[in-house]
């Protein structure tokens, strides 16, 4: 039986771990990618002459790339070198109040005693046993399973599970839900924060969010390199099995006969037959009608009002004074709530913004020690996902920065930038980065109960056509893409069986797939 071609549009996370796992297999593999290099949303920035990460910044759930290269016979610590971080990141208020998370739990409790007293230490050891619990109700039957259905979630858990998903708390949100272990406000806009790690409010996230809290606690991990060093590695493994990536190619249709996709026609005219195609981009780009007509109804729309949150972030090589860094650092605003009523009901950047700053030459040795030269930041704040709409002006871009800037100023972080050390990237540059989003980095919010179960499977409506990333479940992040890639390319063997378990190439450079 001749090899199966299969074509990945995009290379991000979860497009990466497609197109590796499937030329493993034997299958004939080509990523194009409108980017001169893959990564997605993993993307590297120059400012200066500096290269900066301006995309995902936490590396967590590591056992997700152990098992994903486990599986092509290739362990995660050969090619990339991690240090596991010890202090999870500082956060620090206008007051001048300030508060580490710790890999160490004990040292987290101890902080948190010390921050607010006794009793929100003892909240926080319950909410970390709630969060464990949460985590390990739906590791296997939602974060490792195929698109589940509320229905299909309970008849996994079956009828002794029932009592775990109560414990869940799926109709509750994370806001109300951290009030039953932290009174301290602070600590609620702490934990509560973590809602946004998905995009999202934690005013209308449900609260199985709180299972973040136990991802981190898992551990944190630094890359040598940088995380863009990830995106190279996949990528390069992907190509020593034989798959051929194509960058500055951009789709311009994907082809069906047949009632199948077979192809993909790219800007330049040239066609690609394919036997399935993997659609590693945002999936508001297939029902806004961007790669052809014939695909719009492959999966349902994504409404503007169901995007997750957007950004603005400023990378840049600058020197830092009169905060000690480390290499996570979040500076809260002082109502949170009026933060998202701006983002979400008035869609405009907040007036008052929470400033996230990662420190990317920083780790957890000397940490009240700046350093003498420039140093590598990503400042973020979180931005409707109106981009597709609404481009900032002039005015609004300076209110926007003044604001950004006094705010970490009030904190106690000074920060001496220089316009050429520095590149700004607005909902409207995103948008453009991922078209059909307005601007949204995490597809869908997950907001209300029902939303995790909005989000596509790694199958479409159209035979042949599937899809992976972080708009497709389990969702987004780093490593729920990597699940999301995995899960896409396992579902192309499963529809191609017969062929590749055939076919004498498809034990090349790996083992067989469960």
């Amino acid at each position: 039986m001749p090899t199966r071609r299969v074509i990945v549009i995009g290379a991000g996370i979860g497009g990466l771990v497609a197109a590796l796992q499937l030329a493993a297999q034997g299958f004939a593999v080509t990523v194009i990618d409108s980017a001169a290099a893959p990564g997605g949303k993993m993307r590297e920035v120059s400012a200066g002459s500096a290269k900066i990460d301006a995309g995902p910044t936490v590396f967590t759930m590591r056992w997700v790339f152990e098992e994903i290269l486990q599986e092509i016979g290739v362990s995660l610590s050969d090619c990339v070198r991690l240090k596991s971080a010890s202090v999870l990141a500082r956060h620090a208020w206008r007051d001048g109040g300030r508060l580490d998370l710790f890999a160490d739990a004990q040292r987290s409790v101890e902080a948190i005693g010390n921050f607010a007293g006794a009793q929100e230490a003892d909240g926080y050891l319950r909410f970390c046993r709630r969060a464990a619990d949460i985590y390990e109700t739906l590791q296997a039957p939602f974060i490792r399973a195929s698109r589940p259905s509320p229905l299909g979630l309970i008849q996994r858990v079956g009828l002794s599970g029932l009592g775990d998903l109560s414990r869940i708390s799926p109709f509750a949100t994370l806001w109300s839900a951290l009030g039953d272990y932290f009174h301290d406000p602070r600590l609620q806009q702490l934990f509560g924060r973590y809602a946004t790690y998905c995009g999202s409010s934690p005013f209308h996230a449900p609260a199985t969010l709180m299972l973040v809290a136990h991802v981190e606690k898992e551990g944190v991990w630094f890359i040598e390199g940088g995380m863009y060093r990830l995106a190279e590695v996949l990528a390069g493994l992907a190509q020593k099995h034989g798959a051929e990536f194509h960058y500055s190619v951009s789709a311009k249709r994907i082809l069906v006969s047949g009632g199948r996709a077979s192809g993909v026609e790219l800007m330049n005219g040239d066609v690609l037959p394919a036997d399935a195609i993997i659609m590693n981009g945002d999936v508001a780009a297939l029902s806004a009608g961007l790669l052809g007509s014939a695909v719009t109804g492959a999966v349902p729309a994504t409404p503007p009002d169901a995007r997750s949150l957007s950004a603005v972030t400023w990378a840049l090589l600058a020197k830092t004074s009169g905060f000690p860094l480390v290499r996570h650092n979040v500076f809260f605003s002082n109502d949170y709530r009026a933060e998202f009523d701006d983002i979400l009901a008035h869609k405009r950047i907040p007036r008052a913004p929470t400033v996230y700053v990662c420190a990317q030459d920083r780790e957890d040795i000397d940490i009240d020690a700046a350093p003498d030269r420039p140093e590598r930041l990503l400042c973020l704040v979180n931005a409707p996902p109106n981009g597709d709409a609404h481009a900032m002006d002039l005015s609004e871009l300076q209110s926007c920065e003044a604001a950004a800037f006094q705010h970490l100023a009030q904190c106690g972080l000074e920060i001496i930038r220089q316009p050429e050390a520095a590149v700004l990237t607005t909902p409207a540059d995103f948008d453009r980065l991922f078209p059909a989003t307005g601007g949204a980095l995490y597809g869908r919010a997950s907001h209300g109960w029902m939303a995790s179960f909005a989000r596509p499977g790694s199958k479409t409506r159209l035979p042949g056509l599937y899809l992976a990333g972080g708009s497709v479940h389990p969702g987004p992040g780093v490593p729920m893409a990597a699940l999301s890639g995995r899960q896409a390319a396992r579902s192309v063997m499963a529809d191609f069986a017969s062929t590749y378990r055939s076919t004498p190439a498809a034990m090349r450079g790996g083992t067989s797939m469960p």
